[in-house]
């Protein structure tokens, strides 16, 4: 099974995707998403099914996530939804979504906001603990400078199944390796946090090679292993820096010394263990 860990769709026209706006910078993207526009890339990728993650933070984009996966030929096997963790009743809200079947987890926008320990303040206690008794995981949107507030936060909750998204974003562009190095692997050595590999075409800027982004690679499998790691396409924020195809041959040759066994988890096996796709 080889499965997409990270794609989303979307429609402007919604007016819940403060972060899209057409600018120049987001013009590629700045336009409806949907099934029929990734199709072809899953065929020609030969992708079985995808994750389907949020991008607005509203539960009504959630609802329109879940009534669109509900079409088979979708091909979306899971969806990861929103809602406002700090509400005082998030558990409620929790409750209610996790009774859709293809809801598997939920994804504050992190990266977003001011206080990078936002996510260990005592509101999101009940929801995060609703979380876990409905068997629903959480997706962490984070940048380098959350990545020790992520750790603070699994070591917390360690019932609670949680991934790193975009591998925390590392600055590639700008050559920023370190200190985001030593915090992965000090998260991934004290925490069970998985990682995608997903978005670091973005983070490198559309003139990227496959070199630029291989010690980041190989720095997230040397810590994490590849029982911990998931292939995403990041589709379709990864317009913005490449295509489906050549981040898919990419990640063929960055995963190319690993085992078979190995490069099918990374590949789709991990990502369906982990969201619980059958």
């Amino acid at each position: 099974m080889r499965i997409d860990a990270h794609q989303h769709y979307w429609s402007p026209a919604h007016g819940d995707y403060g972060w899209l706006a057409d600018t120049p910078a987001l013009h590629a993207i700045y336009r409806d998403f949907g099934p029929s526009d990734l199709a072809p890339l899953l065929d020609g990728a030969g992708i079985d099914g995808t994750v389907l993650v949020q991008a607005a933070p509203s539960e009504a984009e959630t609802w329109r996530l879940l009534a669109l996966a509900a079409d088979p030929a979708s091909r979306v096997r899971a969806v990861v939804g929103w809602t406002a963790l700090a509400a005082p009743d998030a558990p409620a809200r929790i409750r209610r979504l996790a009774q859709q079947p293809l809801l598997r987890g939920l994804r504050p926008m992190l990266q977003d906001l001011p206080d990078p320990e936002w996510m260990l303040g005592d509101a999101l206690r009940p929801a995060l603990a609703s979380m876990s008794e409905q068997g629903l995981v959480l997706d962490l949107l984070i940048r380098p400078h959350q990545i020790d507030a992520a750790r603070r936060l699994a070591l917390r909750h360690p019932g609670l199944a949680m991934v790193v998204d975009h591998a925390a974003k590392p600055a590639i562009a700008a050559g920023g390796f370190a200190p985001w190095a030593g915090h992965m692997a000090r998260l991934a050595a004290e925490t069970r946090v998985h990682c995608k590999l997903s978005g670091l075409a973005t983070e490198a800027g559309p003139a990227w090679q496959v070199d630029t982004l291989r010690p980041y690679v190989a720095h997230l499998l040397h810590h994490f292993g590849p029982t911990r790691m998931m292939w995403g396409s990041d589709w379709p924020v990864l317009n913005l820096a490449g295509d489906y195809g050549h981040w898919q041959a990419a990640c063929d040759e960055l995963l190319d010394s690993l085992p078979a066994p190995e490069r099918a988890g990374v590949w789709g096996t991990n990502a369906a263990r982990f969201y619980g796709i059958k």
